[in-house]
């Protein structure tokens, strides 16, 4: 991450201008990626297979995203701690989170060829394929899924290079692979004749392409270098890693879900109607495919948008917040209006580029078009404002949106409305299930708006003068007295006492809000790990971290809390104080200083130790709370005033 000084820059710099800047890059690279799952189908769409080739692509597609939702799990699981590492140095379980992600994509991808090759038919057929549409989609797989460990494995990589501060080469890996998909597939499909078989082979062609691209770049990456040692899986470590990459697992298995069902709906209700099970089936692939590149350009927009959300948000400069978030609302709905007047007026100029058929099927793909992307605007909206979540630090409202709206609603839909409306029933679901969860969309935009205030707080704070001497950080369990005690022992000391301040420094330093700031290792819901990885929080970090070796570098001072030992684990002269008691002890304390019920008392204290170990494992990647990770572990039951003395005794010996 760039430094703080850096990122002031996202808080006065024009709008317009720095999404211009972040986001057409985003944009190219998502377009380039959607080539891949698109081309194809264009000319077997043209050739004499016609929409029976199209038919088998479209079955095989949801297949290779379960193989996909795997790869990107890892590498952006891989990713995050990866950044996480870049934040804290952190050299040896960076290398080893890059080479286990990319071991773990490996094997899963064995696993799942072996599985593919035995179940290769049930799997087709449970995915739509009909009988007609059966054997191309097994030739195709076939060869598919052969290259499904190059596959998992170059996007597992192409994540990584992207965290490793090299997006530019990450889209060209994708960017070669793309274009000799594009190259080889009609030269195979019509020149050598091999028909679907040539545009399985022409994706794998690029698909190793862009695996040796990826290779080349990891023999001498930025933050990171692998070695045997790398490859060697250790669970616990591994275990953080899927933690921070789940979220994508989901959101991909989310589309695997819809797909499934979708197709099952498609071949039942297909087979009942005068259009049979291959054209609906052949249509929808085509249909998504288009909605996805329609979907990476508002993605695209958002992506660019959350470093100036993320600093914004974190300096609560609200103004500047709402104008970013309007600018890519307009763009996105820009984007969802074009789209919609192109699919509901001119449909066919869309379906000719994948090959003409007969009647009943351009009756069909008219007909999907102008009743399955009917508000595609509110599609792009909804996912613009999951990812807008995501800018801000709200990974659970992110994924409330983006689910609520795929297997919330729309999955039900599509197995209920077909019962009703037939085949109809399938192409109505998606635009009800827009609507439904565009209401949701709002709701949730507004509560968060309306909740929004601008800095109102004063920032005076100022680095105390010292002198030279030892560096005492104490971390604390709740209701332990720690704050106390340690005032009680910088007092006795004569020397400099640190709580609060640091926060208000940071937020003086990088120009982000000190009760932000404040509160990031105090927030906690069931998605607090991500929170802590989003891209506020990590502003608020650096921040501190930066902050916290300011004032180490005045000379002797108290600080409490925010990881101060880790942050300053190179500086020779730092003694860690970890304070604890009881339970009972802790929660007496807690009643009697916030005049809690016992209940109430009980309950904060575990949910704040628990917040602040989770912050403290993602800041230093140890253990909260572990005597190894200390110089004096210390119960404070025997009293703050007397906890106080004992610590200033032992100081006292460190310095004869």
């Amino acid at each position: 991450m760039e430094n703080n000084e850096d990122n002031k820059f996202l808080g006065t710099e024009k709008i317009s201008k720095l999404l211009l800047k972040f986001s057409i890059p985003c944009i190219l690279s998502l377009l380039i990626s959607s080539l891949y799952n698109i081309v194809d189908q264009i000319f077997i769409g043209h050739s004499s297979l016609g929409y029976l080739g199209n038919a088998a692509t479209g079955v095989v597609y949801p297949i290779t995203i379960i193989a996909v939702a795997f790869a990107w799990c890892f590498g952006d699981g891989a990713a995050a701690f990866l950044s996480l590492c870049q934040g804290r140095k952190d050299t040896k379980n960076a290398h080893k989170a890059v080479g286990n992600s990319i071991l773990a994509s490996f094997v899963i991808s064995i696993i799942f060829l072996i599985l593919g090759y035995i179940f290769m038919d049930k799997m087709l057929s449970l995915f739509g394929a009909s009988s007609d549409s059966l054997q191309l989609a097994h030739d195709y797989f076939v060869i598919i899924l052969a290259a499904i460990p190059i596959y998992m494995v170059a996007n597992t990589m192409n994540a990584i290079i992207r965290a490793d501060g090299s997006p530019s080469f990450s889209m060209l890996a994708t960017s070669i692979g793309a274009v000799i998909n594009i190259i080889l597939d009609p030269i195979f499909i019509f020149t050598f004749n091999l028909g679907i078989k040539g545009a399985a082979y022409a994706t794998v062609i690029g698909e190793v392409a862009s695996l040796i691209i990826s290779i080349i770049y990891f023999k001498k990456p930025k933050t990171f270098k692998l070695s045997f040692n790398s490859f060697k899986m250790d669970f616990s470590l591994f275990k953080n890693v899927i933690k921070l990459g789940i979220s994508t697992f989901i959101t991909q298995m989310s589309i695997v879900a819809i797909s499934l069902v979708c197709n099952m709906m498609l071949a039942k209700y297909g087979l009942e109607s005068k259009y049979k099970a291959d054209i609906p089936i052949a249509v929808i692939g085509i249909v998504m495919k288009v909605f996805s590149i329609v979907i990476n350009i508002v993605v695209g927009v958002i992506l660019g948008a959350q470093p100036i959300l993320g600093y914004n948000f974190g300096a609560k400069n609200i103004s500047r917040v709402k104008e970013t978030f309007k600018k890519t609302v307009f763009v996105a709905s820009l984007v969802g209006i074009i789209s919609t007047l192109i699919f509901e007026l001119c449909p066919s100029i869309i379906i000719s580029l994948f090959g003409s058929a007969d009647a009943l099927y351009m009756e069909f793909a008219t007909l999907t078009f102008r009743l399955f992307l009917m508000l595609v605007t509110f599609t792009c909206l909804i996912k613009l404002c999951s990812i807008f979540f995501q800018a801000v630090g709200e990974p659970l409202k992110a994924a409330m949106v983006s689910l609520a709206r795929d297997i919330v609603c729309f999955i039900p839909l599509v197995i209920i409305l077909p019962h009703f409306m037939g085949i109809k029933g399938v192409l109505v679901a998606a635009p009800i299930a827009d609507m439904l969860g565009m209401i949701l969309t709002i709701i949730l935009v507004k509560s968060f708006f309306n909740k929004l205030e601008p800095s109102k707080s004063e920032n005076n704070a100022t680095l105390q003068k010292s002198k030279k001497g030892l560096i005492i950080t104490i971390s604390r369990e709740h209701g332990s007295q720690g704050k106390y005690i340690g005032e009680l022992v910088a007092k006795e000391l004569h020397i400099p006492y640190y709580y609060k301040e640091m926060t208000a420094l940071a937020a003086k330093e990088s120009g982000l809000d000190k009760e932000f700031i404040s509160k990031i290792n105090q927030t906690g819901n069931i998605m607090h790990e991500l929170y802590l990885t989003t891209t506020p929080v990590k502003y608020a970090i650096e921040a501190q971290e930066k902050v916290i070796k300011q004032i180490a570098s005045k000379g002797s001072c108290v600080l409490v809390g925010r990881a101060a030992d880790y942050v300053l684990r190179n500086n020779d002269n730092v003694v860690n104080i970890f304070i604890y008691a009881p339970k009972d002890y802790r929660v007496q304390n807690i009643m009697e200083m916030y005049h809690d019920t016992k209940a109430k008392a009980l309950k904060n204290m575990e949910k704040s130790d628990k917040n602040r170990a989770s912050y403290y494992k993602i800041i230093s990647g140890k253990t909260w709370g572990a005597t190894e990770n200390y110089d004096l572990c210390i119960n404070s039951a025997i009293g703050a005033k007397k906890t106080a003395y004992i610590i200033c005794e032992y100081l006292k010996t460190l310095t004869k």
